[in-house]
């Protein structure tokens, strides 16, 4: 859809709740919903989380900003297919969404940190979509691997609804189960294609307004 998004309803379309219905609920999503979480494996000393805001070029380049970060890969989450593609998924059929997975160093960055990164980056209360984009693969999903995160991020949603939100917030919480790496072009498309016109009417200035938010957090704090 980001490509099929013309220039002109980029700047027309605006960040407040869409007036989408809620994602369908079949069997096999409610399976998903329910199933017993995954702990992914991770490299010596890292740990990996999982979330879905939107646009994966816009969520990568917000953690990768972000200090403790090693790296953020786009691919597929939260769904019941098998190998999801960015053709598959974007029908909206899959039931995955699009996600990363984020590779960090927990003694500097911690997951509960990471989930005020989630949430503080994009609209919680927009359903099936973040700015522009519309559709069930672009809905918002904070995955979970243990009870602990659970706890973490149904906390930061309860605190949220009562104190930002209102009680709006529509982000899904779901178990994580797999993670489906994305195609090449997608890893570091914001960073390797500057001049595109949707990066450079959402995506970079969705990260500018997170780095003004959170500027104790980004990597480049440290040298200031």
């Amino acid at each position: 859809m980001k490509n099929l998004v013309s220039f002109a309803s980029l700047f027309s379309l605006s960040f407040a709740v869409s007036s989408c219905a809620q994602p369908v609920q079949s069997d096999l999503q409610a399976a998903v919903e329910n199933a017993e979480p995954v702990q992914a494996e991770a490299p010596p000393g890292k740990a990996k989380a999982y979330f879905a805001a939107g646009c994966f070029w816009c969520v990568e380049a917000i953690f990768e900003s972000v200090r403790g970060v090693d790296e953020s890969i786009s691919g597929y989450s939260g769904g019941h297919t098998e190998n999801p593609t960015y053709q598959s998924s974007n029908t909206g059929r899959t039931g995955h969404a699009e996600a990363v997975e984020v590779i960090y160093d927990p003694q500097v960055v911690s997951f509960s940190q990471l989930v005020d990164v989630f949430f503080g980056s994009q609209d919680p209360t927009q359903v099936n979509g973040q700015g522009p984009d519309r559709g069930s693969q672009y809905r918002s999903i904070a995955f979970y691997q243990n009870e602990e995160e659970k706890s973490i991020i149904t906390e930061k949603i309860r605190v949220l609804n009562e104190t930002v939100y209102d009680g709006k917030i529509a982000t899904q919480v779901l178990p994580f189960q797999k993670f489906w790496i994305g195609e090449d072009y997608h890893q570091d498309y914001e960073k390797r294609n500057p001049n595109n016109g949707y990066i450079r009417n959402v995506s970079i200035p969705r990260l500018n307004r997170f780095k003004a938010k959170f500027p104790e957090l980004l990597k480049d704090a440290a040298s200031h």
